[in-house]
């Protein structure tokens, strides 16, 4: 008859567990189908987020950094942690379905009174020891909630991860073509600074000869000055972006060996794929949806919190008040316990976890949409970036070749004429070397623009 009993109980519990009132995730319907504000979109699957860094940036010396950089950089050693963090409590979720054993060893000691305080009074000391257990069925599936959390924070750290080891490729290739452009920058202002101490020459033996007076000498010794102040600011700018490349490979501030600007090459076969594609590519999507995720699992534990509690408790042990009667029969006892709790009026504790579980949950939604769309900003920025950076080389280019000629036959004028006008000839000379540093500084931002959309679509993880 007791063998029945059990059954009966086993197959009571068997279907509760069955009628779990937990919610299963579902991704939100967002749409992105126009998430691109670019014509390159043609329903090609092909995104640059698929190539490897490695094939990105064909610079060996620059490729060596990002290896260090993402061995050694803080960030990333910080999310490893953050990593093990997760997994350590996810082991614990796992733990959760097991039962609790606790141990106890004591001695008890006292003084007893008959009656009242009168009669006959005796010390007893009472020795115990044994195991106490106890196990919570997880009917309503509260505890997998706790796990189904667990695993999503786990698998959440490792997307961060990710997100800094993308971040850290941008930035490492980014201050590098920098550090590149500033060496070029500087090497046109020392040029300047050379040709322009040999104008001043020519304009002092031009005022010998009569040709210019000495107003034109000292504007030509100015301009020589313009152009010479402008390299500690260069240099200044260079100290700089090689401490930020030290940094983000975690080593103290250093000089940074480097290859020239001519012999660069970059990737630049900008293939974004579709916008659907930016869930599965980009770590920070992920984040956000891992994060909603993690609210629907409080939801459900917030649920079952209030639907009844199965738990069982036993103990086992002995017990004597006599150290030589301890380890006997008649010093052993054991007992088990199953009982269900239902609240019934907790001062609205479980309806207010509810309630917050579900605010929580819409903003996670919320903020999950967000990042979708500021994924879509970033790329068409990106994208418009990368196409106004080549019309301005166009136009710059055009610009160059007439500023060239401007300074070339003003300077001729002056040398075999009088009345031509020393100060149209600083002018073009000023206009020619900020658009020398401006082109330069173009080919920096059409590089810019490219690392940009290859971190936008999720590049460098894979």
């Amino acid at each position: 008859m007791a063998k029945h009993k059990y059954i009966w109980l086993f197959n009571i519990l068997f279907i509760l567990t069955s009628c779990s009132v937990r919610k299963q995730y579902e991704r939100p319907v967002i749409n992105v189908d126009h998430l691109y504000r670019s014509t390159m979109y043609e329903g090609d699957t092909t995104t640059m987020a698929q190539v490897q860094w490695k094939s990105m940036f064909a610079d060996t010396v620059l490729q060596n950094f990002i290896e260090i950089g993402l061995q050694n950089n803080l960030d990333i050693q910080i999310a490893v942690q953050h990593i093990e963090e997760a997994r350590a409590l996810l082991f614990q979720s796992k733990a959760a379905f097991l039962p609790e054993i606790s141990g106890l060893a004591s001695m008890t000691q006292s003084r007893l009174a008959f009656p009242q305080g009168y009669g006959i009074i005796n010390n007893a000391t009472q020795y115990n020891v044994g195991l106490n257990a106890s196990w919570e069925a997880d009917i309503w599936g509260k505890l997998k909630s706790a796990k189904r959390k667990s695993l999503a924070a786990l698998l959440q750290t490792e997307s961060a991860k990710r997100a800094v080891q993308t971040q850290l490729i941008a930035e490492i290739a980014q201050t590098y073509y920098k550090l590149l452009t500033l060496d070029e920058q500087l090497i046109i202002l020392n040029n300047t600074v050379s040709n322009r101490k040999k104008d001043m020459k020519t304009m002092n033996s031009l005022k010998e000869a009569n040709v210019v007076n000495g107003a034109d000498v000292v504007q030509s010794e100015a301009n020589y000055y313009a152009a010479e102040i402008a390299v500690p600011a260069i240099k200044r700018e260079i100290r700089e972006a090689e401490n930020a490349l030290s940094l983000l490979l975690a080593m103290p501030s250093s000089p940074i060996k480097r290859q020239t600007l001519a012999h660069q090459s970059l990737n630049t076969d900008l293939r974004i794929g579709i916008p659907s594609q930016l869930l599965q590519n980009r770590p920070d999507l992920q984040i956000a949806e891992y994060a909603l995720r993690m609210t629907l699992e409080d939801e459900n534990a917030a649920r079952a919190n209030f639907y009844p509690a199965f738990n069982i408790t036993a103990s086992a042990g002995y017990t004597s008040y006599d150290l030589q009667q301890w380890f006997t029969p008649s010093g052993f006892f054991a007992n088990i316990m199953g009982g269900l709790t239902q609240p019934i009026f907790n001062r609205s504790v479980n309806k207010t976890k509810l309630s917050i579980s579900k605010i929580k949950k819409t903003e996670a939604y919320f903020q999950f949409k967000k990042s979708v769309l500021q994924a879509g900003k970033e790329v068409s920025d990106a994208l418009y970036a990368y196409q106004t950076a080549l019309t301005q080389q166009e136009i710059r280019t055009k610009q160059l070749k007439a500023l060239q000629k401007a300074v070339d036959y003003n300077k001729k004028l002056l040398n075999y004429s009088s009345y031509t006008n020393y100060t149209d000839v600083l002018l073009a000379e000023q206009n020619l070397l900020a658009a020398q540093l401006d082109h330069i500084n173009d080919q920096w931002l059409k590089w810019q623009s490219v690392i940009t959309l290859y971190h936008a679509l999720g590049g460098g993880w894979n």
